[in-house]
């Protein structure tokens, strides 16, 4: 039997103020001076559990199932890069080197035309000046019968869920106040009415939420 298709926020990390990155993105402060909400974050088995050593701990868990059944993502631009403005021609391919985690189809929010990139492991980032909508019915063609995940940043995120075009969130609330930021959750009030959410707690103080849409 064939499932339908989510669109799906995955891992989303965010302090118990709400704020899910800093301010100011630089090439050295991808998150915006909120590095913190990652320090908990083992990337090594975003892919799968397998690739985790001893001990498989709950978060690790949680973590794994990241990639799984995800055809095409969309992000915002601040998730590839600082860039802001017309693009320059320097050379920029995102912030993960020559392997970019994803292995999809990415379409990149942004408001300046870029030729697409492509990478041997099957990511490719394409780049559109498009609404919400019209990004995801795009990201759905693309994931062949996959799911679409919304990458990130909070801004992205928030106008998807504004849209109410998000069926499944996944959120990490970690154990830290940042005070300040770029908040998951403004002009959102009332968004959580549409889910059913479930929460737990992990021994090292995150709190993995789990919003299904009603």
């Amino acid at each position: 039997m064939t499932r339908e298709a989510r669109v799906r926020v995955d891992l989303m990390n965010v302090s118990i103020d709400g704020y899910a990155a800093g301010g100011t993105i630089t090439v050295d402060e991808p998150i915006g001076g909120a590095g913190e909400l990652f320090a908990r974050f083992d990337g090594r088995v975003i892919a799968g559990v397998d690739r985790a050593d001893a001990p498989i701990t709950a978060d690790r868990v949680f973590t794994s199932v990241w990639g799984q059944g995800v055809g095409a993502e969309i992000m915002g631009r601040g998730k590839f890069g600082p860039q802001q403005g017309p693009w320059d021609d320097d050379a920029w391919r995102g912030w993960w080197g020559d392997e970019p985690p994803f292995r999809t189809p990415v379409i990149v929010l942004s408001h300046h035309p870029h030729p697409p990139i492509e990478f041997a492991n099957g990511t490719v980032f394409h780049f559109r000046d498009a609404s919400p909508a019209d990004a995801l019915a795009e990201a759905k063609e693309l994931a062949r019968g996959g799911d679409v995940r919304i990458g990130g940043g909070p801004s992205t995120v928030r106008d998807f869920l504004r849209d109410d075009l998000v069926d499944f969130v996944h959120l990490a609330i970690q154990p830290i106040v940042l005070g300040g930021g770029v908040s998951l959750w403004e002009g959102l009030s009332g968004v959580h009415d549409r889910f059913d959410i479930e929460s737990m707690a992990t021994p090292n103080g995150v709190v993995h939420q789990f919003w299904n849409r009603r």
